[in-house]
């Protein structure tokens, strides 16, 4: 079976054989990040043309930090953050793409009636169980991340296996309910060792058995900074590099806080790719 790399955005095909980068959006106080926070409209506005002009292909919006150890904030606390977010930069830049950064689904379907073009849950829609059949509903395209609450104690071809298990399982669920744009993230970070993540990394391309397009979100996380002793702060270069691997294993869709970079990285890629 040939790999899907197209996904419909409201009738718009998007062509994702050439990768795309997501620019990430964090309209909290508590991101893990603090350069990526965001708190008030101008700012908001600011950022976004920034991404535009430097070449980010989608924005992604978010209004609860889901960082390790969180507390996340009430679903009332997330409406309040990301609608507003999302019905000014659909206002003011009408032809982005936008996804909404969330594993509730209540705030799936608002956000989609506030114009958001892509859901982008980060727990494989086990946070929430009526995520899957919302999105059906809605009929538009799903972010599938591999999510555990906690690590497994299980290492190469075998964790591999399990991954995929577990997405093909999630994606035939979806599948039944009438979803047809599908986009695999395997979740860096998120309930998986330091070596795991970067077993992952290395055993990217083996998730294309899945014939989906793949996004990958390492920007500044812990298994950079970590591994480098530095900090988020400091990993723009360590997340340049993991980011040039992930595009090498297949990767579409790259979703960063430092679109400029990533964009030069793309630009790098294509290039490599067709010399």
């Amino acid at each position: 079976m040939i790999k899907s790399n197209f996904i419909n955005i409201e009738g718009r095909i998007l062509d994702l054989s050439t990768p795309k980068v997501m620019g990430i959006i964090n309209v909290t106080p508590d991101s893990f990040y603090s350069g990526s926070r965001i708190d008030n409209e101008k700012k908001l506005c600011d950022r976004v043309a920034s991404m535009l002009q430097n070449g980010a292909d989608i924005i992604d919006i978010g209004g609860c930090s889901t960082r390790p150890n969180a507390e996340f904030v009430s679903e009332e606390e997330e409406l309040s953050r990301c609608l507003p977010a999302i019905s000014l930069v659909r206002k003011s830049f009408p032809d982005v793409i936008i996804s909404v950064d969330t594993f509730r689904s209540v705030v799936a379907r608002e956000a989609a009636n506030c114009g958001a073009h892509v859901i982008n849950d980060i727990s494989c829609g086990l946070l929430d169980d009526k995520m899957f059949e919302v999105v059906g509903e809605l009929k538009i395209p799903y972010v599938l991340s591999h999510w555990l609450k906690e690590p497994i104690e299980c290492d190469g071809d075998a964790y591999m296996s399990k991954m995929i298990q577990m997405l093909g399982t999630k994606v035939a669920e979806l599948q039944k309910l009438g979803v047809k744009d599908i986009i695999l993230d395997p979740g860096f970070g998120f309930g998986k060792t330091l070596e795991q993540n970067f077993l992952i990394l290395n055993n990217l391309d083996k998730l294309q058995i899945l014939n989906l397009p793949l996004l990958v979100g390492v920007s500044r996380k812990s298994m950079i900074f970590k591994t480098l002793k530095t900090t988020p702060d400091t990993s723009l270069n360590g997340t340049t590099c993991l980011n040039t691997i992930a595009l090498m294993k297949g990767a579409n869709i790259i979703r960063v806080h430092d679109v400029k970079e990533a964009s030069e990285v793309v630009q790098l890629f294509l290039s490599l790719r067709t010399n």
